[in-house]
Formats: structure tokens, C-alpha cells, sequence
């Protein structure tokens, strides 16, 4: 038998006459030690009488080869420490079976409850299920940033506190800045596009966003991640589209590749998509969401409900849960995109399972068409000179799009509710912990 080391949190504990088990956990796995009393050490012996359910210990001794079932190890221990004893009883159990928030899933009482687990987060993490969907969200961000520096890309910080809105509304996060007013940012959109501008051609950012939305839905946080994309001289929106598809199906296939545990953990069985993506665009989408019952009036943007209906009809025709829809309506897209024509943008939506993973597409890079769509959004130019001024003096062709990291995980893994793909969900009840 081997000598080795194991540290972990106590999941159970089961007392016998002259046997004691302790099944420790980690992020690796589970390791059950057997204490028997005619083998053990007295002060291992002893030790087990002092511990309660999830406090940390660290373990050495002898590993069983052939080990018991349902743990990935069993160790005869000559040696346990106590690092952290647990208080009793625990606020939450964190071997419960999880209550997700789907009302289509019954779960037998004892469970955790949805609201419970987000007041204790800590102990909730430390479920199997919810380090399986983290670390897969790691390898997803891994698998799409690897194929960006690959592809010539290079990773930017931009700025999260900005001086205006980047997106006009009033859906922003005021912050006091020595006494000025300034804002958590939308999107990390404009200052990518003024790196464009400063002779950056490939760029990406990683970081975090803000929507001051009073929305309790499913699907929307008011603080998210993304990987957010900008390339400079490119024909238009179909190159961005191009570059998209590519990491997202790199960020999945290096989830596959790594997570092979995790997916079963979290009963999933993951497809890598292939490329390309199809595209839908305006105006066809009317007629499409027609054929199912669903009328849109013409020149207006779709819903929430359209879109899993597009999801249906790409699945009939395409057998993909991925889609592009492309040149949305001009008047419901923000300034900066460029237009097709007078009714239409090129800008790219990126549809997973029916659910909205990103936005983006061709931006305008013409200074003077720039100021004339700022004024037909009726917003101040004035207000957004900083942004504007620089296209004066020349800036090529450009686009990009903005992946969200918790919406690509949660399509993913089957997740009933966004605030299970983040780590510390912040919506309009909760700020802590």
C-alpha cells in the first residue's frame, strides 16, 4: 500500500464499534478513510470523536488499492489534523440534492432551496455539481481565448468606470468619482472601438459589465462577464460572424477535452458545433416567425418568445442549436452600428438554444455618418465627443461582438437559471455576499 496525503472537508462521518469511516472531500474527488481500532493510531482513534460534518482536515497514510465504491480512493490514516472544526448545525447542507428554481423538476424533500443557496454560497460551492459547472466555465473562457492568441488577437484591459453611458439609457450604474458623476460600464464596446482607432487591428477583453435592470427573469443578472471581440479591416459583418463561430466552438471543444468528469457530474453530453453557423436576417425572419403562428410588425425588432421560435425552425432545417440573425432593424440598435440601408443594420445577433449569447456586428467608422446616427438616436454629441473625436482622423473598417460567459455556460449545461452559471449572482435583491 502507498503512503500518501489527503485534505479535504469532512462529508460524513459513520461511527461502528470497532470501525470508524470518514468520507473526505475535495475538488478532486472523494476519499473515504478507515480508521479501524486494532490498526489505527489511539490519537487517530480519538481524533474522528472531535470532528462534525464539513470541517477541514488533512490525512495521512497507507491507500487501499482496490478502493470502495461511490469515492475515488480509500486510506488506512496514521495520521489526521484538524485544520478548521464546522460549527453546528449547518445553515445549508451541501450534499442535499439542489433546488435549481425549475418548476419542472420535483425534487424529494430534504433539498436546498434556490434562495437558501445564494444567501450561503460558500457552503453551497462546495456541491460537486456546482464546482463541475465552474470548472467547465474555466475551460470554456480557456478554449476561446487560446484561439484568439493563436489567431493573432491580443488580449486588452479596458476601462470598467466611464464618464457616460456607452449605450445612452438609463439602464447604468451611477458611481461617485471625486465628487463627479461617472458610470459602471454597459459594454466594454466603445473603448475597444477607440483602440481600433489607435492602430490596434486584432483585440480582445475579458472582463466584467453592468445593466442597472430591474429584471428578475431567468436569464438576466445586472452583473456578467464576457469575452468581447474587435478586428479592424474587415469587409463587413460576415468576417465577424466568421471569427465568432470559431471561438465558440474552440471554447467548447476545450471544455469537452478537459471536463470529461464534470460533464458526467452534471449529466451532460456535450456536442462541439460545427462551422459555419447559419444566418437568418431581416426582413425573412417575418415571414419565418410567421410560419409558426407568431405575426411581428415589419421594420420591428422580435422577442424573447421569437427567438426560441427561430431556434425550432434552425433545429428543422439546419440541425444545429446555434444561428446567426443578421441586419436587425436599424432603430433598435444602438448608434455606433453601421447601416445596411435606411431600415436595416448590419448587426449580428449569435442564438443558442434560443437564447440571445451575444450581440454584435459592423460598426460605423465614417466620422460624419457617426455624428448624423448619435443625432438620430436623439442623444447629445456633445456628450460623447471623447468618443467620436478620434474618428476625425481616420479609422478603418471594424466590428466585433461581445460573448456573454454565464449565457454560453448556462445553453450549455442545460441550466434551468442564469445565477447557477455565476459565481456570486448580483441582481436587484442581491448584493452579498
Amino acid at each position: 500500500m502507498n503512503k500518501v496525503k489527503v485534505h479535504g472537508w469532512v462529508e460524513s462521518i459513520r461511527i461502528l464499534k470497532n470501525v470508524k469511516f470518514l468520507v473526505v472531500r475535495n475538488w478532486n474527488g472523494k476519499v473515504q478513510l478507515t480508521i479501524k481500532k486494532n490498526e489505527a493510531p489511539t490519537e487517530v482513534w480519538k481524533a474522528v470523536d472531535k470532528l462534525t460534518r464539513e470541517s477541514v482536515i488533512e490525512a495521512e497514510g497507507k491507500q487501499v488499492v482496490e478502493k470502495v465504491a461511490r469515492v475515488d480512493a480509500e486510506i488506512k490514516p496514521e495520521k489526521i489534523e484538524i485544520l478548521s472544526l464546522a460549527q453546528t448545525p449547518l445553515p445549508l447542507d451541501p450534499t442535499l440534492p439542489i433546488d435549481t428554481g425549475d418548476p419542472s423538476i420535483e425534487i424529494k424533500e430534504p433539498k436546498t432551496l434556490f434562495s437558501t443557496r445564494f444567501k450561503h454560497r460558500s457552503l453551497d460551492l462546495r456541491n460537486p455539481r456546482n464546482q463541475a459547472i465552474f470548472k467547465i466555465q474555466a475551460a470554456l473562457v480557456e478554449g476561446m481565448e487560446e484561439w484568439l492568441n493563436k489567431n493573432g488577437f491580443l488580449r486588452v484591459f479596458t476601462p470598467l468606470i466611464i464618464g457616460a453611458p456607452s449605450e445612452g439609457g438609463a439602464e447604468v450604474f451611477k458611481v461617485d468619482y471625486f465628487g463627479r458623476e461617472a458610470f459602471l460600464r454597459q459594454d466594454p464596446q466603445l473603448h475597444r472601438q477607440l483602440t481600433i482607432a489607435g492602430g490596434f487591428e486584432k483585440i480582445y477583453d475579458l472582463g466584467t459589465s453592468w445593466r442597472a435592470e430591474k429584471s428578475h427573469t431567468r436569464r438576466h443578472i445586472c452583473e456578467f462577464r464576457s469575452c468581447a471581440v474587435e478586428m479592424a479591416f474587415i469587409k463587413d459583418e460576415m468576417d465577424v460572424e466568421r471569427v465568432e463561430a470559431e471561438i465558440v466552438k474552440a471554447g467548447i471543444k476545450k471544455a469537452v477535452e478537459k471536463c470529461e468528469r464534470e460533464f458526467k457530474i452534471l449529466n451532460v453530453e456535450p456536442e462541439i458545433p460545427k462551422t459555419p453557423f447559419p444566418e437568418l436576417r431581416f426582413p425573412e425572419i417575418y415571414e419565418i416567425l410567421r410560419g409558426y403562428g407568431k405575426k411581428i410588425p415589419y421594420g420591428e425588432n422580435y422577442d424573447e418568445e421569437s427567438e426560441e421560435i427561430l431556434w425550432s425552425y434552425v433545429r428543422e432545417n439546419y440541425d444545429t442549436d446555434f444561428f446567426f440573425v443578421n441586419r436587425f432593424p436599424f432603430k433598435s440598435k444602438p448608434f455606433y452600428v453601421m447601416k445596411a440601408d435606411d431600415t436595416w443594420a448590419r448587426s449580428i445577433d449569435l442564438i443558442y438554444r434560443g437564447l440571445e449569447l451575444s450581440s454584435g456586428g459592423q460598426r460605423e467608422h465614417r466620422y460624419h455618418v457617426l455624428v448624423e446616427q448619435i443625432k438620430e438616436k436623439k442623444l447629445n454629441p456633445k456628450l460623447l465627443e471623447w468618443f467620436t473625436e478620434p474618428f476625425k482622423y481616420g479609422v478603418p473598417p471594424h466590428g466585433g461582438f461581445a460573448v456573454g460567459v454565464e449565457r454560453l455556460t448556462m445553453q450549455l449545461l442545460n441550466l434551468y437559471n442564469i445565477r447557477d452559471a455565476t459565481l456570486y449572482p448580483r441582481d436587484p435583491e442581491r448584493s452579498i455576499p
